[in-house]
């Protein structure tokens, strides 16, 4: 069954979409090079880190798109969740160069978790303008 959400987004809905399912798909393997590293495979750190770098690249590239959806749809939401997500990734990326893993470690679990919540909210959601109300 299609509903409303998939015929009424816009090229813009569309781009934002992709990209917050790129950015969910990239994180996903964040707390899976951490485990192996913690379980012995000192490899998989290198991984993690090109993951965060990865990670950090696609929140950027969502931002833009959320931008864009908030000034082609007047939707502002898209804008202010990305945002949070995406400082919470920073402040995670360099908790994580840091060393400080009692910041880490939580903040990333957060992360993931809005991400997902985020995912979930753009793909339920219709993406389309929505028209200026009269005063």
């Amino acid at each position: 069954m299609v509903t409303g959400a998939v015929h009424l987004t816009t090229p813009a809905g569309w781009a934002l979409r992709a990209l917050v399912s790129a950015h969910v798909a990239a994180i996903a393997g964040q707390p899976v090079f951490a485990g192996l590293y913690l379980t012995g495979d000192y490899d998989s750190l290198r991984w993690h880190a090109l993951g965060a770098d990865v990670v950090t690249s696609v929140g950027g590239l969502q931002a833009i798109a959320a931008v864009v959806v908030w000034a082609r749809l007047r939707q502002a939401w898209p804008f202010l969740t990305t945002a949070g997500v995406v400082a919470a990734e920073t402040v995670q990326y360099f908790a994580g160069l840091d060393g400080a893993l009692w910041l880490h470690l939580p903040l990333g679990v957060t992360t993931v978790a809005a991400l997902v919540v985020q995912f979930i909210a753009v793909w339920r959601r219709p993406l389309s303008r929505k028209e200026a109300r009269d005063a």
